[in-house]
């Protein structure tokens, strides 16, 4: 669940048992959090829960910087963020690193697949606008990855069930007026334990994270 921002949110998650908690540090972002803020926030997460920083266009040293603090545990790069870039965060830093990948078309499904990075995140666009893309793309992608854009507690189910993601990304579809909503929220996570419950049953799998 991405886009935290208040000690409302941190409480949510944690009754949820959510995995992962995202806060952005794109400036100009209305979900934006401080790194002062984000360390308060981190500090109220259940142990079991990762936070993930969003950045885009980040200078690598502050990315670096912000890990090797632990005010965040997993970097998630949404920019320009090249395989030099992810090189030289990776020499800085052995947290994990994300990278974000905006999904048209069958090339972008391969440039995912070759990234470096530990892991990918397969969206829409530039993320948290609420659309999805085509997931008729997504089968056959050779690595795990976390799958995002236009997920709702009315979606997730279902593409959890189609496609068997490592693990699904929200942010605009658990909100309302701008802000995390409670109720979605709980919902969102109700819809991935029961389609989690049934891929379980049907292919024996680990469960999916969110």
């Amino acid at each position: 669940m991405c886009g935290l921002s208040r000690p409302c949110d941190i409480e949510t998650v944690n009754r949820l048992g959510v995995e992962y908690v995202g806060f952005v540090f794109a400036v100009g972002s209305r979900r934006y959090v401080s790194p002062e803020k984000a360390g308060e926030l981190k500090n109220m997460l259940d142990p079991g829960c990762k936070a993930v920083g969003v950045f885009v266009n980040e200078g690598v040293e502050a990315v670096a910087g912000l890990l090797e603090r632990g005010i965040i545990d997993i970097a998630q790069l949404h920019g320009r963020e090249d395989e030099d870039y992810i090189r030289r965060l990776k020499m800085l830093t052995r947290k994990p690193v994300i990278k974000a990948f905006s999904i048209s078309t069958g090339q972008d499904i391969h440039k995912a697949e070759l990234s470096s990075a530990d892991l990918v995140l397969l969206d829409a666009g530039s993320g948290g606008l609420g659309t999805t893309f085509d997931w008729k793309l997504i089968p056959g992608i050779k690595r795990p990855y976390f799958l995002a854009g236009g997920l709702t507690p009315g979606n997730v189910g279902q593409a959890i069930a189609l496609l068997h993601p490592y693990a699904v990304d929200v942010s605009s579809g658990i909100e309302s007026d701008h802000f995390k909503d409670k109720a979605k929220m709980t919902a969102f996570a109700g819809a991935v334990r029961a389609a989690d419950a049934a891929n379980n049953v049907d292919t024996g799998r680990k469960g999916d994270r969110l």
